[in-house]
């Protein structure tokens, strides 16, 4: 099978995308690793694997879900209640931005 080749460019413009800016050095760097990484997947897809089975995971651990029921809508006014302070039916709490509170 070929091999898939990245170019540096590519690296480059992916990184715009991303708002990462990269060094020349760097540059080289994760396109030297991401060609070696799409290799990988070139030797991956020259497996045969027709006749295996699918997995979707290694452990026979089932997740047991219970319905989603709302059954505690009533209560805003008890959590109210047991909160230390209220403003406009919110629980009020300390502000933790732009230094807002201390």
């Amino acid at each position: 099978m070929a091999e898939t080749i990245i170019t540096r460019d590519e690296v480059a413009h992916v990184a715009g995308l991303a708002k990462l800016a990269f060094n020349d050095a760097d540059l080289d760097q994760f396109t030297t690793q991401l060609g070696d990484i799409l290799n990988i997947f070139d030797t991956l897809n020259e497996v045969n694997t027709d006749d295996v089975i699918p997995t979707y995971s290694v452990t026979e651990n089932v997740n047991h879900l219970r319905e989603d029921v709302a059954n505690n809508w009533n209560q805003k006014q008890e959590l109210l209640n047991n909160a230390p302070l209220e403003a406009a039916d919110l629980i009020k709490v300390p502000a933790i931005l732009n230094g807002e509170g201390e």
